[in-house]
């Protein structure tokens, strides 16, 4: 029974997606994309262990004001103001920890789609670097795993918007769609709510490994931005459509994912009613309208920014961030 038992709970924690791409040989082992081995050499470089480089004896009160109370999308709403002290601590827990198992999740999707590239991408030097992300992914799976489990005590399952968005970019044939969908799109986002995570944390450890996780995101969103330059160039109107189709999907997917509904469930509140709020908020009008700073102009610099695109981005209102400048602000945050 006790195997049978065993078993059933990893049919309950293992999901299978059927996926179909092709797999290239690269047999030119010379240097054929510029940049790229100076990334990989980068990479080789910085490369860090989590379980000797990282405080863990630090000890965490995960209801303590990790992130500051100010930042809160629901500060006077009815239902949240009615909370008594012990349960704005328990909500304060809940805000960090739903974040925290969000960054986890799309880390382990990265730590997919980075093992297909190694497969998947037409170069050598791109399948070196590659073979590096899809260790940094496993450490950054590692990492955030470990600090919600010892230190939070609470992961939340997958957010249903973010899971569509790995799941379309997993499940894609072409590689190059993985790179829009992984190192373009969700690594740029993953920088932007990093980065602001990071600034705002007031909890020492999960600063510190915020700063280590984001030096490597840094590299991933540039791998991308190297391997795709010039690839959209001439690229005929009906398939450049398509990557028009997958990056408005995608961004209008991720703009409104993280709209309070999981929280309004956990406390027993009206799920519309706390979506609503946190789309009109200030905080939440900022916070997914800055994740796009590293999207946008990383878009623009391949091409992408179409007529299509713009229209969709000016109704996005993220548009503005075209001529952003990713790379000052990470000299600016120190992970340069």
């Amino acid at each position: 029974m006790a195997v049978v038992n065993h078993l059933l709970q990893l049919d309950n924690e293992l999901e299978t997606i059927l996926t179909s791409f092709d797999t290239n040989y690269a047999w030119n082992y010379g240097s054929a994309k510029e940049g790229l081995r100076d990334l990989y050499e980068k990479a080789k470089r910085d490369q860090w262990n989590s379980t000797t480089q990282l405080a863990w004896g630090t000890d965490v009160d995960p209801e303590s004001p990790i992130i500051p109370p100010a930042i809160n999308p629901l500060a006077g709403y009815a239902p949240f103001e009615k909370l008594d002290a012990k349960e704005v601590k328990r909500f304060q827990h809940a805000q960090v920890a739903l974040q925290l198992s969000q960054f986890l999740h799309g880390e382990q999707g990265a730590l997919i789609v980075a093992s297909q590239l190694v497969g998947g991408v037409p170069w050598i030097d791109a399948k070196y670097y590659a073979g590096t992300q899809t260790m940094d992914e496993a450490r950054h799976v590692e990492v955030f795993s470990r600090y919600l489990r010892e230190k939070l005590e609470w992961e939340w399952p997958i957010n249903d918007s973010l899971k569509e968005l790995l799941d379309a970019t997993i499940k894609d044939s072409r590689w190059d769609f993985k790179y829009l969908g992984m190192q373009i799109i969700i690594e740029g986002l993953a920088m932007a709510a990093f980065g602001n995570l990071y600034q705002i944390c007031q909890e020492p450890l999960l600063k510190e490994l915020l700063l280590y996780v984001m030096k490597d995101e840094s590299r991933h969103v540039a791998f991308g931005v190297l391997s795709l330059k010039d690839y959209y160039k001439d690229m005929p109107a009906n398939e450049l459509k398509d990557r028009e189709d997958f990056i408005i999907y995608a961004s209008e997917l991720m703009r409104n994912r993280l709209v309070g509904s999981q929280i309004a469930d956990a406390f027993g509140w009206n799920s519309k009613e706390v979506e609503a709020l946190v789309l009109q908020s200030p905080v939440g009008q900022m916070f997914r309208s800055m994740l796009f700073a590293r999207v946008v102009p990383n878009l623009k610099r391949l091409g992408l920014i179409t007529p299509r695109v713009r229209k969709a981005f000016q109704d996005l209102e993220i548009i503005q961030f075209e001529d952003v400048d990713p790379e000052e602000q990470d000299r600016k945050l120190g992970f340069a």
